[in-house]
């Protein structure tokens, strides 16, 4: 008997496939099969053809390539992503499309024209995984590139792929970023933007079509860290690989967060285990805060401790100290980690709060956009009206300086958002340009898991609840343990018909982040009342001042009292309202897009019992159209 032996061979293989095509379909099957077509004559078999790749097989929505050089295909990607994003750029921002990529180098089967075997499956894997517009390339494929194209590439962590024994390491190109160095976010280079910027995502994104680099003065560099190797009081080897995997786990953390830039691993690994002065460590890995720790095991328990200093001065800036059980390691390793990132990190993390502290020294003549940005923040954070339009200010100069600083750009949106609720805009502009610069963000750093955050705000705050959920999820897969990820879903959870699940991200947020500022409690106030926890409600309102309050702030301490039957207080909180909103109506404020169909009853309710008047007083104040109240309905026809 003869056995054919399987041809095989090594190639790159791309999988793409277009975001929602399910939808387009659904919504006119003839007008996205033309777009199709049109899209594949004009964008991209010119571009297969140019980098040598063989269309294997077309499944209506997606397409399997094969390259014979990686670099060839992932060149190709970049292409396709840049160019399909511009081509789409005038269609409606509900017929765009958009396509997820996934390249794999690997071993595949050869069965006439056709390929399979795992070199294919963690391509179409990868495909699934990755974000909206982006290109998600595998380990291997990296490594065999490396060092051949000069591409902005993050890590982006090992996954789980359904059918494959062992985890995939991938990454993920940057596409409107800088070029990476040999720290974890690149120093002294920032973004100019040289096309016009196109919608990605089918989110109404625009993906810029090209740029260039150029290097910068240091004053414009983001504040850097260093986290040093733990050291391992004792010796012992299990407590050593503990110590090495939360000094891991707290560089990869850090790493996601664009607000500074973070060395990495393999840059301080030549200081394990050594003494050392931290002013020297810090001129020699050029940062400008140094994180180190300690871990101890005895008798069943782990003390570690971390500390962050200046390192430019030596100076403690920060100490922390667990005890724990070492039952499960891994679970501690987890644990510290997750809470050392988020004390460190974020907008209102202990870095960033040190470089505000040095832009306020500054001249103001003399500031960057990145000084700019940290100023616009920290006004943002005071939540007056004065503060917040003083951060529209500071934020609006600073992207005018650096259009391409995306973190500022996420602080304009909170700035815009914010405006409305203290009468500074009115709001259907604070709409508009919270969701121009929400877009913005997106597009010039799709990996940043904030900027999808506020892009799901953005459209959360229009009524299109389904898209927000979409981008809600992104940024929440980008980032799971981020405090301010959880606070912002947690924030609109109950416009997404998700209340209960809204209330618990706040608990775990605080868990993260005990020292939450006052903007959190805000959040958590709203998060509270629609899940009917009145009393935590109202705990996270006596956080702030009533100049902290905007309108729905007001809403919800009234209608909290009153659920609980403290009717003067309600009553009292009530008034307060109506003098700084005189046209505040139980009518005008829960049809301003304001979720569910339970949400809204919720507020109609509780707003009821406090006593504010039912009726807009004018069609005007309805602004998503949706209804009125059955009282307000017969006034109108009374009237007429």
């Amino acid at each position: 008997m003869v056995t054919t032996r399987a041809e095989r061979r090594l190639a790159a293989i791309m999988a793409a496939d277009v975001v929602g095509y399910s939808r387009l379909m659904e919504t006119d099957e003839a007008a996205t099969l033309d777009a199709l077509k049109t899209l594949r004559a004009a964008v991209i078999d010119p571009l297969l053809s140019e980098h040598k790749g063989r269309i294997v097989k077309l499944m209506g929505d997606g397409a399997l390539v094969e390259f014979q050089s990686v670099v060839d295909a992932v060149t190709c990607a970049v292409a396709i992503q840049s160019k399909v994003a511009a081509h789409e750029v005038d269609a409606h921002a509900e017929r765009r499309l958009v396509f997820r990529i996934g390249i794999n180098l690997g071993d595949v089967v050869v069965e006439s024209d056709d390929l399979f075997g795992d070199g294919v499956n963690v391509a179409a894997r990868l495909e699934q995984l990755c974000p909206p517009g982006g290109v998600l390339i595998s380990g291997t494929a990296y490594d065999h590139m490396k060092g051949k194209l000069s591409l902005p590439i993050d890590f982006a962590g090992e996954q789980k792929v359904k059918n494959i024994a062992e985890p995939v390491r991938t990454y993920s190109v940057r596409m409107a970023g800088v070029k990476r160095g040999w720290i974890l976010r690149t120093r002294r280079i920032r973004h100019l933007l040289m096309m016009a910027t196109a919608a990605f995502v089918l989110l109404a994104l625009a993906v810029a079509g090209a740029w260039w680099l150029r290097p910068v003065d240091s004053a414009v560099a983001k504040a850097s860290i260093a986290v040093l190797p733990f050291t391992n009081i004792g010796g012992e080897e299990s407590t050593g690989r503990l110590a090495d995997g939360i000094t891991e786990d707290i560089i990869t953390d850090l790493a996601r967060f664009p607000e500074f830039e973070v060395v990495a691993r393999h840059s301080v690994e030549t200081y394990k285990g050594k003494a050392l002065d931290i002013r020297e460590a810090g001129r020699a890995l050029n940062v400008g805060y140094v994180l180190e720790g300690s871990i101890q095991r005895q008798e069943g328990r782990v003390r570690i401790t971390a500390q962050l200093l200046d390192a430019a001065s030596g100076t403690h800036l920060w100490s922390e100290q667990w005890d724990r059980q070492a039952e499960d390691v891994f679970a501690v390793q987890t644990e510290i980690a997750e809470l050392v990132t988020n004390r460190l990190g974020g907008g209102t993390g202990l870095v960033v709060g040190a470089e505000r502290s040095l832009a306020r020294r500054k001249r103001p003549e003399n500031l960057t956009a990145y000084e700019l940005y940290l100023l616009g923040g920290e006004k943002i954070e005071q939540l007056t009206s004065e503060s917040v339009g003083e951060s529209v200010r500071l934020l609006t100069r600073a992207v005018e300086l650096d259009p391409g600083l995306a973190r500022a750009w996420v602080e304009l949106y909170h700035a815009h958002s914010l405006s409305s609720s203290f009468g500074i805009e009115d709001v259907e502009t604070a709409k508009k340009a919270g969701m121009d610069a929400a877009s913005r963000a997106v597009a010039l750093d799709p990996g940043d898991a904030e900027a999808h955050s506020v892009l799901g705000s953005a459209l959360a705050e229009r009524g299109e609840f389904a898209l927000a959920k979409a981008s809600f999820d992104t940024s929440l897969r980008l980032a799971p343990n981020a405090f301010e990820i959880l606070m912002f879903y947690a924030g609109w959870a109950a416009s997404l018909g998700e209340p209960e699940r809204g209330a618990e991200m706040g608990d775990r947020a605080i868990r993260l982040n005990p020292n939450y500022p006052v903007w959190a409690a805000g959040i958590l106030s709203w998060t509270y009342f629609a899940a009917g926890r009145n009393a935590d409600a109202l705990q996270m309102l006596d956080r702030l001042r009533p100049e902290n309050y905007g309108e729905s702030r007001w809403v919800v301490r009234a209608g909290a009292l009153a659920s609980l039957g403290r009717t003067a207080e309600a009553k009292m909180a009530m008034r307060q309202a109506l003098e700084r909103f005189p046209g505040l109506t139980i009518e005008g404020f829960v049809y301003r897009d304001n979720g569910s169909g339970d949400l809204r009853l919720h507020l109609i309710e509780t707003m009821r019992l406090a006593g504010f008047p039912s009726c807009a007083q004018s069609p005007a104040d309805l602004s998503d159209g949706s209804g009125r109240l059955p009282e307000c309905m017969v006034d109108r026809k009374e009237q007429n």
